[in-house]
């Protein structure tokens, strides 16, 4: 452990690595990490030039989630921006607009959205239809009669959301705990895994074997100093949580660092075990580097695991990860106790203990 510290502190380049960059991505990447769709680019054909129409786009500019960016003459050309990346969506407007409307009731619009971008397509097309229908419910032909009486007001059942935990429903409240959670994992598995193979490439290796220490002291060895690391990385994080974003966890502080505590364990266990196998700090990036890609995609941080097919829920069951970044959401935003964790404090200390048994029964003090 003295030799390990003194490497660590000698370093200030990996020293640097482990505290400032975790802390300046913290900072700088929730701000991009934003799923909210706005500024959705519009291009709209009008053929009606009626009062409604103009109403319409209004209210559609109006909402703040588009940018009306140009009035093509055809909807030809509307296709054409969107070809050329100028528009998002293109929405016709057919001529007699107001007049069908009015006389008949009834008018269909044309809505062209490009769906290169799924998430982009799907939410600023259910936000247009939306601002649709709302323009469509306040026309003054659907709450009038001919002769300009209003209209009774017809029976309806109305529906007042509260968003829970969350009541603003801002996006860094649910991606600030993730981004940290994987910054603390790419940080601690990717030092550990080259940790032992550093000492295979230099050769110090072979004066550690000679001695009498037995392999699970020389894991413990390695694992305790990262681990302090670990924990350090993660109280910043927690810091610049509460003092950028304002985000304060509403759980208990203890029982979120008992889950970070036995977290890490895993993760180095796992970051040691890599290393093991390892001959070269090359194989051993590349090694971490794919079991990172799959942490991060399978540990719902980006897509909910609900959303995922059966067989893709079922492995991301097997990431600690996974386990890891529903328990520090569920503590800093619901303020869930270790009552409701319990089974999640299970699973995590079931890979600590199953990846750190490998990894000492993996290592070897001959060749």
């Amino acid at each position: 452990m003295q030799k390990e510290f003194r490497q660590i502190f000698r370093d200030k380049t990996i020293l640097a690595m482990m505290l400032v960059a975790p802390t300046m991505q913290l900072i700088i990447l929730p701000f991009a990490a934003n799923f909210e769709v706005k500024n959705v680019n519009v291009a709209y054909v009008d053929h009606d030039h009626s009062s409604y129409s103009r109403k319409l786009l209004h209210k559609i500019g109006a909402s703040g989630y588009f940018r009306m960016v140009g009035d093509p003459r055809s909807y030809k050309e509307g296709l054409e921006m969107i070809e050329y990346g100028k528009a998002d969506l293109v929405l016709e407007i057919p001529a007699g607009f107001e007049k069908n409307l009015v006389r008949e009731g009834s008018q269909k619009v044309n809505l062209s959205v490009d769906a290169i971008n799924g998430t982009k397509a799907s939410l600023g097309g259910a936000y247009l239809v939306s601002v649709l229908a709302n323009f469509n419910s306040n026309l003054d032909v659907n709450v009038k009669l001919p002769d300009g009486k209003a209209v009774a007001p017809a029976a309806k059942i109305t529906v007042a959301g509260i968003n829970w935990y969350n009541p603003r429903a801002e996006y860094k409240y649910y991606m600030v705990p993730g981004i940290l959670v994987l910054l603390l994992t790419m940080i601690g598995g990717f030092i550990t895994a080259l940790n032992i193979v550093r000492e295979k490439e230099i050769g110090t290796i072979e004066q550690i074997n000679v001695t009498p220490i037995q392999k699970w002291q020389f894991i413990l060895g390695k694992l305790i100093p990262f681990w302090i690391v670990g924990m350090i990385v993660f109280t910043i994080g927690l810091t610049v949580m509460y003092l950028v974003y304002g985000i304060f966890p509403k759980g208990n502080l203890a029982v979120l660092y008992l889950f970070a505590a036995v977290y890490l364990v895993a993760l180095l266990g796992l970051g040691l075990l890599i290393s093991t196998f390892a001959e070269t700090q090359l194989q051993a990036m590349f090694i971490a580097f794919f079991f990172m890609m799959v942490f991060m995609l399978m540990s719902g941080f980006f897509t909910s695991i609900d959303s995922m097919p059966d067989w893709a829920r079922a492995m991301s069951g097997f990431t600690p990860v996974t386990h890891f970044i529903k328990v520090v959401r569920l503590i800093v935003l619901k303020g869930s106790g270790l009552a409701d964790l319990k089974t999640e404090l299970g699973y995590l200390a079931l890979f600590a203990v199953a990846l750190n048994g490998l990894a000492i029964f993996n290592y070897r003090k001959t060749t």
